[in-house]
């Protein structure tokens, strides 16, 4: 019995021994396993998941889509970003635009320029809330103010604001600022501003419409400002979405014009162009006039500033012209303007004559447009990018967005934009009005002296001791322009 008791003893301890040793066993297994795990998430993030969520996945190839999304996000080419210029910084130059969204453009073309030229460092530029239409629009709210500064960092730098010590001179308002010589040659910032930079360190330039000359600049100075007008000044992707989306609608149904039908109230007092305005419209306007202290000229002759070519044509001329030149009436036309001065009573006629006529305002949503609105420049920018793409594009009146589109056309390949010469067509109205001349003979005479006014490649007039009269750069920036056979788009 105690030989049996003993034995039976050594196997229970051998039976313990061996369960200990399958446990450390099993122990050990797991850590190694666990180890592997946490060794292959920390190298490919894309394990742990798959892991926690089964082992198949893992080592099958069953779900190979996410190895396919993989695939595609890795083979997507970083952003290449241009290198930065190295240059003796001379100061720091602030600049405030003046007027509406594509007066600004253009003179933040000019600013980015002339800042590359001195070698001092721009600040991201502020835009005119002071204006008639008040928009408080910061320029981050209507470009893509990273891509702006990162585009030409190989040219000049820009910042956001400036430095603590230089940004508690503007708070204290002893920063020396001034507004620059209208249609000024290069050399007039490098010969007066830029002395001013070094001794101020900052210098404020405001009023920066029309401030750097069409003509005579150095041909690296003038692809500059095409780059940035081009490139750099690229709207906020909820500008760009949005302009998508109307250009899209457009061409579900075929080709369409852009009509930039300039003729709101605020341009009407401004001008003093009252053709086809009761008395009541006519008294409306004129004390809107005198409103603005800024509107200097104040008693107008709306008659002769008529004849003279000085005024938007009104939305009954349009419609005429439009037929003269034989726009097909199934095209849509989208209005690219503000508000039209008393509305349906005097767009009927142009309506009759083409019922394809459409506004972002009936293309899209009200919600679509909620964060726009008050916003007048935000407006105009989707106006922009739908004229940019537009089959045919007809300004009324060659105001600023009128030359900033014609000219960026241009740079699209000679796109179609018929440049209406306004006096002679006043002209020609009155005549056929009168009975003077036949629809045929009116009609003719439209073509005949628009044949050459469609955006064709043409050389920038030159005039002397004249900047004002002078082809506008932004209309027509030959020097960036490619040499092209011009192709046509039928207006028939």
């Amino acid at each position: 019995m105690g030989v049996m008791k003993g034995g039976g003893g050594e196997r229970v301890e051998k039976l313990k021994y061996s369960r200990m040793k399958l446990w450390m066993i099993r122990a050990t297994t797991s850590v190694l396993l666990w180890t592997c795990v946490v060794q292959l998430t920390a190298v490919g993030q894309t394990w742990g998941p798959r892991v926690l969520k089964g082992w198949p996945s893992c080592f099958t190839h069953q779900d190979s889509s996410f190895s396919v999304i993989e695939d595609k996000v890795l083979s997507v080419p970083a952003r290449v970003l241009p290198p930065k210029r190295v240059y003796k910084n001379n100061g720091y130059l602030m600049v405030s635009c003046n007027g509406g969204l594509n007066q600004m453009r253009a003179a933040i073309c000019d600013m980015v320029t002339i800042a590359r030229y001195l070698n001092v460092t721009l600040i991201v530029p502020e835009l005119d809330k002071t204006s008639f239409w008040a928009d408080p629009s910061e320029f981050q709210d209507i470009f893509d103010v990273d891509h702006f500064i990162t585009s030409l960092r190989d040219e000049v730098r820009i910042l956001k604001e400036l430095p603590p010590r230089l940004k508690r001179r503007v708070e204290t308002g002893t920063v020396y600022s001034m507004p620059p010589v209208s249609w000024s040659d290069i050399s007039y910032y490098r010969n007066q501003i830029l002395p001013l930079i070094w001794k101020y360190k900052v210098v404020h330039l405001n009023r920066t419409d029309t401030r750097l000359a069409n003509n005579g600049q150095p041909l690296d100075i003038q692809k500059l400002r095409c780059r940035v007008n081009f490139s750099a000044l690229r709207f906020t992707s909820q500008i760009e979405d949005l302009g998508k989306r109307v250009i899209k609608l457009l061409r579900q149904n075929g080709p369409f014009i852009v009509l930039h039908l300039r003729y709101e109230m605020d341009m009407l007092a401004f001008s003093g162009c009252t053709q086809g305005c009761n008395n009541e419209e006519v008294e409306e306007l004129t004390r809107m006039r005198y409103a603005y202290p800024w509107w200097k000229e104040k008693i107008i002759n709306s008659d002769l500033k008529r004849k003279d070519g000085l005024c938007p044509l009104t939305p009954e001329e349009t419609a005429l012209i439009l037929r003269a030149l034989d726009i097909d009436n199934s095209y849509q036309i989208y209005i690219a303007a503000g508000e039209i001065y008393s509305g349906n009573r005097r767009m009927a006629s142009l309506a009759s004559a083409y019922p394809k006529l459409v506004r972002k305002e009936t293309l899209l949503e009200p919600s679509d447009l909620g964060f726009f609105q008050n916003h007048s420049s935000q407006m105009a920018a989707l106006d922009y990018l739908v004229s940019l793409e537009s089959d045919i594009f007809i300004p009324t009146y060659d105001g600023n967005m009128a030359k900033v589109v014609e000219g960026h056309r241009r740079f699209l390949g000679y796109k179609q934009t018929i440049l209406l010469d306004r006096r002679l067509l006043v002209d020609l109205i009155d005549q056929y009005n009168s009975g003077s001349l036949s629809w045929n003979e009116f009609s003719n005479a439209v073509k005949e002296s628009h044949k050459y006014r469609k955006g064709q490649p043409t050389q920038r007039s030159v005039l002397p001791d004249r900047p004002k009269e002078e082809d506008y750069f932004f209309a027509n920036p030959e020097e960036c322009l490619k040499p092209s056979s011009y192709g046509q788009v039928s207006s028939t």
